[in-house]
């Protein structure tokens, strides 16, 4: 049986998934207000990762008879000083995704709740993926520094991107 210590945590996780996805949907606003069309898609797409993720943990917590509380949560920043800064904040913020899952993935383990064990393994490499991808563009954007055919070069790369939900 699932605590309610645990259930809070997966519902807090949850909702600040939702969260996540209004941060990288501010981070887009703000490159689309600065006619950077493929940034501001890298980020929208982000932003439908989240959602998907959040669902997960909705789904989850029906599925394991708790009720999915939704809540609400603090307005995301909405300026950011470059491109850079704003990837640079979205990987400290895949940092506080990070912990939280691992402090997730410690209850349960504490209370050997397999199931949520075996649940959160998929969010713990996603974590990895997510915190590798920010950094691998924060590297590449500053090598390119002022480099404006390169940051162009970068800008149509991301406005390729898509989000494809992975199989159950």
């Amino acid at each position: 049986m699932v605590s309610e210590n645990l259930v809070k945590a997966l519902n807090e996780q949850m909702n600040f998934e939702f969260e996540s996805a209004h941060v990288y949907l501010a981070m887009a606003a703000y490159c689309s207000a600065e006619s950077l069309d493929g940034f501001a898609n890298f980020f929208k797409v982000q932003a439908e990762e989240e959602r998907f993720h959040a669902m997960k943990f909705y789904n989850f917590i029906n599925d394991i008879g708790h009720r999915a509380v939704i809540t609400g949560f603090e307005t995301p920043s909405n300026d950011y000083k470059s491109v850079l800064d704003a990837f640079e904040k979205g990987l400290a913020h895949e940092k506080i995704v990070t912990k939280k899952i691992y402090n997730i993935a410690d209850i349960s383990l504490n209370e050997r709740e397999h199931a949520t064990m075996t649940f959160l393994k998929w969010f713990i490499e996603e974590q990895v993926e997510e915190e590798a991808s920010f950094d691998t563009i924060i590297q590449k954007l500053k090598r390119i520094e002022n480099d404006s055919n390169a940051f162009f070069m970068l800008d149509n790369e991301f406005a390729a991107r898509s989000f494809t939900p992975p199989a159950e």
